[in-house]
């Protein structure tokens, strides 16, 4: 806390100075100013929380200085020194938010009780300060999230009309609104290399995408993070006089000057506001899901059903051919039959991300089925309503959205290798790789690990590395993760210097409530409580 004793004559700012009990009331800087000009500027400058003034000085004095005080900084509180006792300036110094009025020569008694009492009503109100600042932070956090679940609700059909004057009351909706088309672009469908950059910063990924659209959309149009499609953000435009097309334009412009990446949107027919939303939305999901990944165009209009479209390639129909080719051990033969397939891919002239999706679910299908059988299999090639949903696969895409071939063939290359050692080393096959799992996660605790990435490390389904690894260890692999991290943590806090929060963020918990609620979990006291008992110890 900072103090500034403002007068004219410098023995009375020292006398002040010595004595006050400075320490005692937290007070740890004291400023020194000779009259009320120099007030000001320090004041503008050093920002102190309690202010000393003699009320008779040159240039600006103790009444001019009060007046400025309490129309600039309110907050400040003011005690009066003066060598006069006359009413009139006790009264201007009480409108004027001075909170003690003292008489020359001071006393140590009155001039400690007067800080005394200053400090603790700035602290009491600061505390105010702080907790009102909190929660307007609180309420902003939420802001987005809020506007996200309504225009969801909304787009999706739920209570359309009851949300629609709220719609219109809070973003603005035109009034004579009838007609809408809407675009949807997906986080998921950009290159692992940007995904992998923002992997601990999800949120501020959609973040920025949203507010650069907003920015861009201004008052034609808004857009929102579909929150029952993870990873898909849609954009609604309503301009009946403006382009649609160049507007997106005009986005994936500004997209490109801070994520430097172009998007991709799926476009919708326009249709109808508000009645037909689900259905346009629909359409611009399907359209960027169905969209070729060896055309270079950025924008993706929906085709009306019945267009001609090329008939999509399934795995499964080269499953044999796949089985064998796994089975002969041979790295060459393996390498010599992903070229030929993907060979035969490029020729069909078109790859969709909903086809890279269904082949990595089919891949899970027949590697479980080649291992465990059929029984353990079912179930994994059911058809789900939005299977481009899944933000949690990475595609092979290049920094333009295009399929990436060389890391296809790789990722084709490394499954057929993987269960070509299941197959040939069938006993040993389990323990083998579970060993490696855990041996990697030991050695990576401290990162954001999750089933997903360890599947895509190693080339496994999640379901076969869950019950797997459930079996070898008795535990589930996030229980054996969280037990890793929480043994180096008890290790961390016997150093009484590193705060829990530093603990937490060093052991792989970015959130240091969940880090105590997982903490408690195991060990039953939280990690405060396990601290003071390894001191008392």
């Amino acid at each position: 806390m900072k103090v500034l004793i403002v007068d004219d004559e410098k023995h009375v700012r020292n006398a002040i100075n010595l004595l006050a009990d400075w320490t005692r009331y937290g007070i740890t800087e004291i400023l020194q100013a000779s009259d009320g000009e120099d007030a000001v500027a320090l004041i503008q400058e050093q920002a102190p929380q309690i202010v000393l003034t003699d009320m008779r000085m040159p240039r600006k004095d103790g009444a001019e200085l009060l007046t400025w005080l309490h129309t600039y900084t309110p907050d400040i509180k003011v005690i009066v020194i003066s060598g006069y006792d006359d009413f009139e300036l006790v009264r201007h110094a009480v409108r004027n938010g001075g909170m003690d009025y003292i008489l020359k020569p001071v006393k140590a008694d009155a001039l400690n009780e007067a800080l005394d009492k200053a400090s603790a009503c700035w602290r009491k109100e600061e505390d105010g300060r702080q907790r009102f600042t909190q929660k307007s932070i609180e309420v902003n956090e939420m802001k987005p999230h809020y506007a996200d679940k309504l225009l969801t609700n909304f787009i999706s059909g739920h209570g359309r009309r009851e949300l629609l004057n709220q719609l219109r009351e809070e973003f603005k909706f035109p009034l004579s609104l009838s007609s809408c088309s809407v675009a949807v672009l997906s986080v998921s469908q950009f290159d692992r290399k940007l995904l992998a950059k923002f992997s601990s910063q999800v949120q501020l990924i959609f973040f920025t995408l949203c507010n650069i659209c907003n920015e861009i959309l201004k008052m034609k149009g808004i857009s929102f993070r579909h929150l029952n499609s993870p990873g898909q953000i849609v954009i609604l435009f309503w301009d009946e006089r403006g382009s649609f097309s160049s507007m997106l334009e005009e986005i994936n412009k500004g997209i490109y000057m801070t994520l430097h990446r172009h998007v991709h949107f799926g476009i919708s027919m326009k249709r109808a506001f508000p009645d037909d939303l689900p259905r346009a939305y629909f359409e611009a999901s399907k359209a960027l899901w169905n969209r070729n990944l060896l055309d270079s165009k950025q924008q993706h209009l929906f085709l009306e059903e019945g267009s001609p479209s090329i008939p999509p390639i399934h795995l499964t129909a080269i499953e044999e051919q796949l089985r064998l080719t796994a089975l002969s051990g041979s790295r060459e033969k393996i390498e010599d039959f992903t070229k030929q397939w993907l060979d035969g891919v490029k020729q069909t002239g078109s790859v969709t991300p909903e086809q890279l999706i269904q082949w990595n679910k089919e891949w899970d299908w027949m590697q479980i089925r080649w291992i465990e059988g059929d029984h353990e299999a079912e179930g994994i090639l059911e058809e789900n309503e939005e299977p481009y949903a899944e933000l949690s696969i990475r595609l092979p895409l290049t920094e333009e959205g295009l399929l990436a071939w060389d890391d296809l063939r790789v990722e084709i290359e490394h499954r057929l290798g993987v269960v070509s050692k299941h197959l040939i080393q069938q006993h040993s096959k389990d323990q083998f790789f579970i060993l490696d799992i855990a041996k990697y996660i030991e050695s990576h605790y401290q990162e954001e690990i999750s089933l997903q990435d360890i599947a895509a490390r190693f080339f496994l389904s999640r379901e076969y590395i869950a019950r797997k690894f459930k079996q070898e260890y008795g535990v589930t692999l996030l229980d054996y993760l969280s037990r890793i991290r929480i043994d180096k943590a008890k290790l961390l806090l016997h150093n009484p210097h590193l705060r829990i929060a530093q603990v937490s963020e060093m052991v792989g918990y970015h959130d240091e409530k969940y880090f105590s609620r997982v903490f408690k979990k195991l060990e039953g006291i939280n990690p405060g409580e396990y601290r003071k008992e390894q001191t008392m110890g």
